[in-house]
């Protein structure tokens, strides 16, 4: 029960944070998600950071890990908000901001993973 109680927590508080970054920083004018993208790519480098101190000497409690990593990093990432986004792109016809937008996702997320897992290092 704690475990749910700690991911509940955790991803209530990262969605809420999620809501107003995406308020702040998504364009109505232009379309861009950049409150979407700012959020998912915040999300890869704390959990690398957070999995990286966990597996580090257990620099971070399995509660930590559920609160932060599964609940809060969970909640504050979006893949079906991204999934959304790229589809209005491509009915649009806006190939390029698709592309741009789902290849630098990927790319970024990745490597903010591996850089917070490099960092506590």
């Amino acid at each position: 029960m704690k475990a749910i109680l700690l991911i509940f927590l955790g991803g209530g508080t990262g969605s809420v944070l999620r809501y107003f970054i995406g308020k702040a920083l998504n364009s109505n004018i232009t379309g861009i998600p950049y409150g979407t993208f700012l959020a998912n790519i915040l999300g890869s480098l704390l959990i690398g950071l957070i999995l990286g101190m966990a597996n580090k000497e257990n620099l971070v409690s399995q509660n930590h890990v559920l609160l932060l990593a599964t609940g809060f990093c969970g909640g504050f990432t979006t893949f079906s908000t991204f999934a959304y986004e790229n589809h209005l792109f491509l009915k649009s016809g806006d190939f390029l901001s698709f592309a741009l937008y789902t290849i630098g996702s990927f790319i970024v997320g990745f490597f903010m993973v591996f850089f917070g897992m490099y960092l506590t290092k």
